[in-house]
């Protein structure tokens, strides 16, 4: 989709390039979906209290989350044809249709976004195969930024290979001198030969060999209940959105 952009100026998430869902395979779209608000051309990514558990009593460790993703897929319940499969022996829960939004395989894929985190969360955006052919396993991803609030100098960007055998995992979180609860732009350039990650156009890592298969974009806020020290169990970690492009 060349030239793609959306600053979220709309009334609500443009349908037909975002699923407001967070890797519903394995959930439902439903118990999988996200909380946020589009107001101000702002996308807000939050994660209430009272918010629930993903793939509660499967996913260790324990985690709630609020994503949106360009692309979804899977095969029959009881299948295991599924995008990111997070362990061995998953089986599909709810069948989901063949759905793209926007699947760069290769160019630039930015986002201007801050982050409010505390030490039992993250937030992130990142590049996943489709992962649709099942003759290869493109499931290789182009971390754009990942961020946890116990370290929230560490920016973490690169390749990670996970079962992509043609991939060489190459994945660091460099110290930055900024603050990521302010508006920052991260993003990656790639082609076959290499993907170079920047934060506000200054060139923080290079990787050689990344993948060049159809990838969905992925950016979500997460947050570990099991890292609490008690003391931040009412705080709502947020990922604030203003444009992401190409």
């Amino acid at each position: 989709m060349p030239g793609f952009s959306d600053d979220f100026s709309g009334p609500d998430l443009d349908r037909s390039t975002w699923l407001a869902s967070y890797l519903p395979v394995w959930s439902s779209t439903s118990d999988a979906a996200a909380t946020y608000t589009v107001d101000n051309s702002l996308l807000r990514l939050t994660i209430p209290v009272d918010q629930g558990l993903w793939c509660a009593g499967d996913h260790d460790p324990p985690l709630r989350v609020s994503g949106i993703q360009s692309g979804s897929w899977s095969g029959p319940v009881g299948s295991t044809r599924g995008q990111q499969r997070y362990r061995e022996g998953l089986v599909v829960r709810e069948e989901q249709q063949r759905f793209e939004g926007w699947l760069p395989a290769s160019g630039r894929v930015a986002i201007r976004c801050a982050m409010t985190l505390s030490p039992r969360s993250m937030g992130a955006m990142w590049l996943s195969g489709f992962e649709d052919d099942p003759a290869q396993e493109q499931c290789g991803e182009l971390c754009v930024v990942e961020v946890f609030g116990k370290d929230p100098t560490a920016v973490g960007v690169g390749i990670k290979a996970f079962r992509d055998p043609a991939l060489t995992q190459d994945f660091a979180a460099p110290r930055l001198p900024i603050d990521v609860a302010d508006f920052h732009t991260y993003a990656v350039d790639w082609d076959a030969a290499e993907a170079v990650f920047t934060v506000d156009d200054e060139v923080v890592r290079r990787c050689p060999r990344p993948p060049t298969y159809p990838m969905q974009v992925m950016i979500a806020v997460f947050d570990f209940p099991e890292w609490s020290d008690g003391s931040d169990d009412q705080l709502v970690p947020e990922l604030v959105v203003d444009w992401v492009r190409d």
